[in-house]
């Protein structure tokens, strides 16, 4: 196995970008990067990245500066996924395209948005952030003159879409046929899963106790935590509990990291990949946790859906959420006159084409492209009586 801060060779079963599947659209190949640090570079500089800024994790925007946005999360997630692929001799530019695009989908306030948009739209195909994902870098974003969308490689494609119903995937061509062959994706969308797992579940808590829905002593009997906790207060008596809840956190990850790296390692030579397509026919991931901390790890899980994400300051801010997008969802679609003009003619194109469908299909694009703080002002300039603008 390499070594961290040793020369780093890439592995033959990692994804070669010369080997790519290729784009949509095809384009000169570029000059000084490869094709997955022009993903990369495309999707950084993208409308829906820069929104992720002022996007729910678990806290909305406005309730405070310190607590993890999209954004951060998405960048946490690409920093834990990178450190893994060097050591596993993966293609890091490969990773951190998918990484950096893997949330761009998720509506305004989080899974709560995701939600109240998909009791919307099941009459019309229902809902996912991961579906929104591809349509955004497929579609919706508007920057080549050549073509709608981003262009991605398929490498990068295959990553985003995490999930995906074997309904929809029949209408993905290419791209769903893994899931209706039952295939694997490459080693770095393996990898993007569980760094996007290991990040929200070590700095959810994080922001839990810091805005003081978490206990001290309730995290002290946690899966996987609670150990740490005693770890730390052993080692560094007295400490004051921010410092104390980061080095139990830092110490979370690292002991995630260096599971799911050796776990991993051995998965991989087990296996005896020699390229690309072995890992895609290989019968399960193996980019994986050890079993023990696989268990521990959705023990924590279910911890934190209990104590923190039903914690009823959670739950009422959820709630607002959803009646706020079910809200806007419903005025626009009974009334496309309320949204802007270039909006209007998406939908007007749509539903020329698919019906109503299609116009709903606009509605959800435009809303699940908003930040929390502008969901918020269209639903007082559509429901407040004193807002005219």
């Amino acid at each position: 196995m390499v070594l961290l801060g040793t020369t780093i060779t890439r592995a033959p079963y990692a994804a070669d970008p010369a080997r790519s599947r290729g784009r949509r659209y095809p384009e000169p190949a570029p000059r000084f990067r490869s094709e997955f640090q022009r993903d990369r570079d495309r999707i950084i500089h993208c409308s829906a990245f820069r929104r992720l800024e002022y996007k729910t994790q678990v806290f909305v925007n406005h309730e405070g500066d310190l607590f993890r946005t999209r954004l951060t999360h998405t960048l946490e997630v690409a920093q834990i996924g990178r450190t893994v692929a060097r050591v596993l001799g993966l293609n890091e530019d490969l990773l951190e395209a998918i990484t950096l695009a893997h949330d761009l989908g998720h509506t305004p306030f989080g899974h709560a948005g995701q939600d109240a948009l998909n009791t919307c739209m099941k009459p019309y195909g229902g809902f996912e952030h991961n579906l929104q994902s591809i349509r955004i870098v497929d579609e919706l974003e508007e920057r080549y003159a050549d073509f709608a969308g981003l262009n991605l490689t398929f490498e990068t494609r295959e990553g985003i879409l995490k999930h995906c119903s074997r309904a929809k995937a029949a209408e993905l061509g290419e791209l769903g046929k893994r899931f209706l062959e039952r295939t694997q994706p490459s080693l770095e969308a393996q990898l993007a899963n569980l760094a996007d797992e290991i990040a929200y579940s070590s700095h959810d808590i994080d922001d839990g106790l810091r805005a003081g829905l978490l206990s001290i002593d309730q995290m002290r009997q946690a899966p996987l935590v609670g150990a740490l906790f005693a770890r730390v207060e052993r080692e560094t008596p007295a400490l004051p509990e921010r410092r104390l809840t980061y080095q139990v956190v830092r110490h979370l990850i690292n002991d995630l990291v260096t599971d799911l790296i050796e776990t991993s390692h051995w998965a991989i030579q087990d296996a005896q990949v020699a390229d690309i397509d072995e890992v895609r026919r290989h019968p399960e991931p193996l980019i994986r946790f050890s079993d023990p901390v696989r268990r521990e790890l959705r023990r924590l899980k279910s911890f934190l859906f209990r104590n923190l994400y039903r914690h009823h300051r959670v739950y009422r801010m959820v709630s607002k959420s959803k009646r706020i997008v079910t809200a806007l969802f419903e005025a626009f679609f009974a009334d496309p006159l309320l949204l802007p003009p270039q909006q209007q003619a998406r939908l007007a194109a749509l539903e020329a084409e698919q019906g109503p469908a299609g116009r709903a299909r606009a509605v959800a694009d435009y809303i699940a492209g908003m930040t929390d703080r502008f969901a918020i002002a269209e639903h007082q300039r559509l429901f407040d009586p004193l807002r005219l603008t």
